[in-house]
């Protein structure tokens, strides 16, 4: 059976953790050799990941992938590896319009998302990047999603996106020179192309925007834990 290039992914950045992790807080000089053989095994598996991905392998090869992860070992605490944080927001109108952002690097349509900054609260980081990528001011009213960007094949790194429901309060549109190339607002039934992955987040983005209130959306705990869904093993990443 072939293994979907998101399980690859999850293995070896799983692998990858445990091993910086481990080296982090060793004392052992045995223990930090098998902890860089497992290393060395994940970045492997990172690497036919990153083929399967996209056909071809220039990007980076197994011993870059290999020192990136090495180098960013750090003792103790500050070397325990964990997902990245990053915030987004689903922004609705008065007209029913969600706001979305095409982004520069890649050219897809996504709502307004950003890394967590240092400082902010996740509130606070919606607000700022929403108005740094659109122009637009608005108000958060209520997280309606957390989700694990790597299980839902949104990104290659681990990371944790909340999502928030948030009210446009004011502003005008205004695309960031650099991070998006254009902006806009758009009703259900004209959306742009090409849309990130519509159909895992739009159908919650409009019940939201529409005035439903549902519990905060979250991934399904596995059983067991390392066992992808059937879909997921299954599934032909382009």
């Amino acid at each position: 059976m072939e293994v979907a290039r998101t399980t690859l992914l999850r293995w070896a950045e799983a692998l990858a953790g445990s091993a910086m992790t481990g080296m982090g807080f060793t004392k052992s000089l045995y223990e930090t050799e098998r902890f860089e053989e497992i290393l060395h095994v994940a970045s492997e598996i990172r690497f036919a990941a990153d083929i399967a991905g996209i056909g071809i392998a220039d990007q980076a090869s197994t011993d870059d992938i290999y020192d990136h992860w090495l180098h960013s070992v750090g003792a103790g605490v500050p070397g325990y590896v964990t997902p990245k944080a990053a915030v987004a927001a689903i922004v609705g109108n008065d007209r029913g319009e969600i706001l979305l952002v095409q982004r520069s690097d890649s050219g897809i349509w996504l709502y307004p998302t950003g890394w967590a900054d240092v400082g902010y609260s996740p509130a606070e980081v919606a607000v700022k990047e929403v108005l740094e990528e659109t122009g637009i001011e608005i108000e958060p009213v209520r997280l309606v999603a957390v989700m694990d960007g790597m299980r839902r094949g949104f990104t290659a790194v681990p990371l944790y996106s909340m999502i928030f429901y948030c009210r446009a309060i004011g502003g005008s549109l205004r695309a960031h020179p650099l991070e998006t190339r254009d902006v806009g607002w758009f009703s259900r039934d004209k959306l742009p192309s090409p849309l990130a992955h519509g159909d895992k987040w739009l159908p919650m983005a409009f019940r939201a925007i529409d005035g439903a209130i549902e519990p905060t959306h979250f991934d399904p705990v596995r059983d067991p834990f390392w066992q992808g869904s059937k879909s997921e093993a299954n599934r032909q990443d382009s």
